[in-house]
């Protein structure tokens, strides 16, 4: 199948059977994202969503934030993996914020990454979920599917497999694609044990043609 071809079949497959794909991260401002796609890195997204309505009710814009120190954000988000880092980037990021940004969340990735703990996985889903930029975040969850369906050939690192991804889906829909390949990886196409049995991609997917 070429590759082409198996973009297409993906594409409509996820269009009909998951019109509606959106991050699970809860939040009411670009602020209250951005502080939540921080602290998600290497945790849940329902772990993150337990410590941000306290946060984001006590912390809710950039300035009370920027005001408060890495030691009273801790024990906030102290049940979150890496507290200290993330509580030290928190805090600079909101400072910055203020300083450099007039408050505002940027919306290009380039000025997204300039901000303390945001690297490029994280600027890209602000600048993907907030501002509806035709930008690939990838995660974990992307970086595996996107090789197993045969979507990414031999790609050995998340801005090869963003690279790969953005060349053949079109533009409008990249948004959207993020959050498919993220949801199908997270409740079908399991890491250690994906649930081919119940999954509707499998006659396009390098992977369970391996399995055959």
């Amino acid at each position: 199948m070429r590759v082409k071809e198996r973009y297409g079949h993906i594409i409509n497959w996820f269009s009909e059977h998951m019109p509606v794909a959106e991050t699970e991260l809860h939040y009411e401002t670009p602020f209250g994202l951005l502080v939540a796609v921080m602290l998600s890195a290497q945790c849940t997204d329902k772990r993150v969503n337990m410590v941000t309505p306290q946060l984001l009710q006590d912390f809710p814009t950039p300035e009370s934030m920027a005001a408060s120190s890495p030691e009273v954000i801790f024990e906030y988000i102290k049940t979150v993996s890496y507290p200290n880092n993330k509580a030290r980037h928190l805090v600079g990021m909101a400072q910055m914020l203020v300083k450099d940004f007039d408050s505002i969340v940027p919306d290009k990735v380039d000025e997204l990454q300039k901000l303390p703990g945001v690297g490029r996985k994280t600027a890209n889903v602000i600048a993907s979920v907030v501002y509806d930029k035709p930008a690939m975040a990838v995660d974990t969850h992307v970086f595996r599917v996107s090789e197993r369906l045969g979507l990414t050939t031999a790609s050995k690192s998340p801005l090869q497999t963003e690279r790969q991804l953005v060349k053949y889906i079109p533009e409008e829909l990249i948004p959207k694609a993020h959050h498919w390949l993220i949801l199908h990886g997270r409740y079908v196409c399991l890491a250690r044990k994906p649930k081919c049995e119940i999954c509707g991609l499998t006659a396009f997917c390098r992977y369970f043609a391996k399995k055959l």
